[in-house]
């Protein structure tokens, strides 16, 4: 039976922007909302006298406190969110806002807790290395690097470039912040996003080793059924698709531009999404984490809705238009009175939420994930 809330049409939520007109195409008022959030949002932790970072919340903390891997990894999403926006030319609020992020990423960079490696069998340093490369990615791709900063962002590009080959799993290849055992196995969930800012390093000119990344495909490989699940890691047995309609998306539109999937296979995992996206619902904004019986996590909520946005703009025209319309109405489904989007128990780590969101509205037009080392353009 299809959740309540996917009744609510996008026309319904519209209706509380005064003096605007429901329009699928335009997003605006919402776009401007969500940045409004994220301008409030911003905060600074740990006697940091600047506001500069938007750090995302989960249960995992190091020593009681949030972790730098997730202060990082969530400001980088944060601040990547809005430089996608109009607002970012528009608004000096909003590239200020940008900049402190900035600073604060090539700061925490420098700190030890942020080196090269992994600790114990637990480490989520590395999705601070993923985000914030992408992040710095995209402002030099844009060309919105000022001149003070270029020599430190460049250098940094490169070191997070090395931290990640370095911190690959070996002979397995792939990424996780869970390692357990002499043989640990990939997660899909992070080894897919690591993989296409890594493809964006290499066609910006860095040096990235071809293993890896081949290493990384073969272990995402390793992961799919027959059913087209997607494993939860490498090393995991017969997954059931329900529990993994969050990363199945993104797994198969990496595999799709690396030549080692289809768009068949991409809108199978599209059209799976929404068909189980319940198993999603009814875990957000729950306490816990692996819950019973498909394992799903809160945390995979917002993840999941922004890399499905990614996977259906691989699609033709034709039924990209339908499943784009079909994912704006459930993402907006969940929108708070507030206008944020929160998938978690903590009211912090609705900036992540809305940073996520926020990216799906605006992922078309955007570039497309491509292993090639030329740009693959949005249709």
């Amino acid at each position: 039976m299809m959740n309540p809330m996917l009744s609510i049409t996008l026309s319904a939520l519209l209706m509380a922007v005064p003096g605007h007109e429901l329009d699928h195409d335009d997003l605006t008022p919402l776009v401007e909302k969500c940045v409004e959030l994220l301008l409030e949002r911003q905060e600074a932790l740990d006697g940091h006298k600047v506001l500069g970072e938007w750090p995302y919340e989960g249960v995992y903390r190091e020593r009681g406190n949030i972790p730098p891997g997730y202060r990082v990894g969530g400001t980088a999403i944060a601040a990547w969110a809005l430089l996608e926006t109009s607002q970012y030319a528009a608004s000096e609020e909003v590239r200020q806002a940008v900049e402190r992020a900035l600073d604060f990423i090539l700061d925490e960079l420098r700190e030890k807790a942020m080196g090269i490696g992994f600790s114990n069998s637990y480490d989520v340093r590395g999705w601070g290395h993923t985000y914030a490369l992408q992040f710095l990615l995209e402002l030099r791709g844009k060309d919105l690097v000022a001149k003070k900063h270029k020599r430190a962002l460049n250098k940094r590009v490169s070191w997070l470039v090395k931290a990640l080959e370095e911190t690959a799993i070996e002979k397995t290849g792939g990424w996780n912040y869970a390692r357990r055992g002499t043989a640990p196995a990939a997660s899909p969930f992070m080894t897919a996003p690591t993989l296409i800012a890594l493809w964006e390093a290499r066609r910006q000119g860095e040096k990235v080793d071809s293993r890896v990344l081949e290493e990384a495909l073969d272990s995402l490989e390793k992961c799919r059924t027959d059913e087209g699940a997607i494993a939860y890691s490498s090393s995991q047995a017969m997954p059931k698709l329900p529990g993994s309609i969050a990363r199945t998306p993104i797994v198969e539109a990496v595999l799709y531009a690396a030549d080692r999937s289809s768009l068949e296979d991409v809108e199978v995992a599209v059209e799976a999404f929404f068909e189980h996206w319940n198993e999603l619902e009814v875990r957000r904004k729950k306490n816990g984490t692996h819950v019973a019986p498909y394992g799903v996590a809160p945390y995979y909520f917002f993840y999941g809705h922004y890399y499905a946005s990614v996977a259906i703009e691989l699609l033709p025209e034709g039924t990209r238009k339908k499943w784009r319309t079909r994912y704006l109405d459930t993402l907006l489904s969940v929108r708070e009175e507030s206008g944020a989007f929160n998938d978690r128990v903590f009211p912090r780590s609705a900036a992540f939420g809305t940073s996520m969101a926020l990216l799906s509205m605006l992922e078309p037009g955007r570039p497309r994930p491509s292993a090639s080392k030329k740009a693959a353009r949005s249709r």
